[in-house]
């Protein structure tokens, strides 16, 4: 059964219905202050609709569009008005860079990265969130994250080199039968052409990647790229100076590594021990 889930608006949305807001409202020549007044809602209140911090109620659309001579434009625009997105906005540009790339190198120290992941696996890791996500909406997100493995199939796929340590791989997320068949799909992952799979082991004294997960990316245009997430937000970098850096660390990091040989004997080892 379905959890049910509350409305939430979409920011950017809001954002761009406070926009056309403000531009009709200038348009009538109004002030912030004098189309407050007219309905008795106080300058304040169109200024947060405006920039997009506070709602636009159905009622007051309907008014502001007939004071405004719009033609339903604002209420037509609410109502079209979509939830907040599943994959914010920021994401979602990392999304169409990852769908292009011809290469792709990617660190992870805390989960396995998720174009490797499995089906039982993502929906672990999506049921782990705090604060927890609706059953539907962790089914669309797994539905996703597996969509976007296609590229690891593709006719012409890129070249893929993820680098995960130790801890991530032997952490039986979502328990043990789930996390055999994560290590089954690893295995064959790591025999796709073109992909290179590198554990980073426990017992290393070094480790180049002590800040955290990343991603590198190159386009079609040769344009290189870099990705990070935090607890609370994630930045798309195409700054060559910071992308260096992280191409460096990257580059430390496989050479900490097992080689993908001996990474296949680590999977291979740790199926035995199941």
């Amino acid at each position: 059964m379905g959890t049910t889930r509350r409305s939430r608006r979409n920011a950017s949305a809001m954002k761009m219905v406070g926009a056309l807001l403000a531009l009709f409202r200038e348009a009538a020549g109004y002030t912030q202050r004098s189309l407050g007044e007219r309905f008795v809602v106080g300058e304040q209140q169109i200024a947060s609709i405006e920039q997009g911090r506070r709602p636009l109620k159905p009622d007051l659309a309907e008014q502001l569009d007939e004071l405004l001579d719009t033609k339903g434009a604002l209420s037509t625009a609410l109502s079209r008005m979509p939830e907040v997105d599943l994959v914010p906005l920021w994401a979602e540009e990392y999304l169409d860079c990852e769908r292009e790339a011809i290469a792709i190198s990617w660190y992870e120290n805390q989960v396995l990265p998720g174009l490797l992941q499995t089906d039982a696996y993502a929906e672990a890791v999506f049921c782990s969130r705090v604060p927890v996500y609706g059953e539907d909406e962790i089914t669309q997100l797994v539905a996703k994250r597996i969509e976007r493995q296609a590229i690891l199939h593709h006719k012409d796929p890129p070249i893929a080199s993820f680098m995960v340590w130790e801890p991530a791989v032997r952490a039986p997320i979502g328990g043990k039968e789930v996390w055999v068949e994560q290590l089954r799909h690893l295995r064959a992952c790591s025999e796709l052409p073109g992909l290179m799979l590198q554990v980073l082991p426990l017992d290393r004294t070094t480790h180049a990647g002590l800040n955290g997960p990343f991603i590198l990316l190159e386009t079609p245009e040769h344009q290189r790229l870099a990705y990070a997430e935090t607890q609370r937000g994630s930045q798309l970098i195409a700054a060559p100076d910071e992308v260096s850096i992280l191409t460096q660390k990257y580059a430390m990091l496989r050479s900490q590594a097992l080689t993908p040989e001996d990474t296949r004997d680590l999977l291979d080892r740790l199926l035995g021990e199941r």
